[in-house]
């Protein structure tokens, strides 16, 4: 493994680990089951992670060519990716929910009386949100058509999700381990990595764009 394929397997890690937040997913996930019974909490745990990452792995197979048809360049895209991961970044940091990592409130209040909430709003948007979708997107771009690199990017994709899996089959003990508090603290932490990933992206965008000559 070379080091820049190590440095892509790194930064999608943490890209996906922060847009699609395990931990703060499992946190939501522990109050959408509240009640439920064990072994329906982990079938709709496994349900809700299967149908992301089929989300996710078509954007990761598909997204370029769609934009690519639509016109849109990859200038464009790491320009207007970095943006909507900044965003992200952001509201980890100040610890808020705009609704672009998470659920909004009125999704939240609308999937507490549905019966099978795996698919909305747990696969998306909770797991495949838009800050994910961009990030798989992007991530693909970044490997410049590399195989390997490209490789890197799926398994830090799988591993993330096999994490979610983990975290929500986990949910209500680490709710009660980490509390609000220690939620919010890791949040910010990857919120503050992101933020300075989601820069570069934008710094890399404006540079391909070729408007600084």
């Amino acid at each position: 493994m070379t080091p820049a394929m190590l440095e892509i397997g790194l930064v999608a890690f943490t890209t996906f680990f922060a847009t699609v937040g395990p931990i703060d997913a499992a946190a939501i996930f522990a109050g959408l089951t509240a009640g439920v019974p064990a072994s329906h909490r982990r079938a709709t745990a496994l349900k809700a992670v299967a149908i992301a990452a089929c989300i996710l792995l078509m954007f990761v197979f598909f997204g370029a060519d769609v934009l690519r048809y639509m016109g849109i360049s990859m200038a464009a895209l790491k320009t207007s990716g970095g943006i909507l991961l900044l965003l992200v970044g952001i509201d980890m940091v100040l610890a808020q929910n705009s609704g672009i990592s998470t659920t909004t409130e009125d999704e939240a209040e609308e999937a507490q009386h549905r019966a099978d909430i795996s698919v909305f709003p747990l696969a998306t948007p909770l797991i495949a949100g838009p800050g994910a979708i961009g990030a798989a997107v992007l991530m693909v771009a970044k490997t410049d058509g590399d195989i390997k690199n490209l490789a890197m990017v799926i398994g830090a994709l799988v591993s993330v999700l096999l994490i979610t899996l983990i975290c929500f089959i986990m949910a209500t003990q680490l709710q009660r381990i980490l509390g609000v508090t220690g939620l919010n603290v890791i949040s910010r932490i990857i919120g503050v990595l992101l933020t300075a990933l989601a820069v570069q992206f934008i710094f890399d965008g404006i540079a391909a764009s070729g408007l600084l000559g």
